[in-house]
């Protein structure tokens, strides 16, 4: 047999992976160096982090391409994640 395959959506369900149509203002959202924002996963669009950090505070450090880096703290660690405008919101 061949074993099953547990990549990172693998016990998600279809209905969570699939793209919900998105306003022209959600897309083009700009964001600032210091806003406070929380990470919402957005299925379908580019950009998106790692589902772990689904629900996490933030704060924008800087632009990289279309997307942004954002600070977060993961127990004592500071991580600086990579995330499209899409899966921001402001606080």
């Amino acid at each position: 047999m061949v074993k099953r395959s547990r990549g990172t959506y693998s016990s998600y369900t279809r209905k969570l992976k699939s793209a919900k149509k998105l306003g022209v203002t959600a897309i083009f959202k700009q964001f600032n160096e210091g806003d406070r924002v929380v990470i919402s996963l957005k299925p379908g669009h580019s950009g998106m982090p790692h589902p772990r950090y689904r629900g996490r505070h933030g704060v924008i450090v800087g632009k990289q391409g279309r997307s942004y880096r954002v600070k977060i703290r993961d127990g004592n660690a500071e991580k600086i994640l990579i995330s499209g405008s899409v899966h921001l919101e402001k606080v």
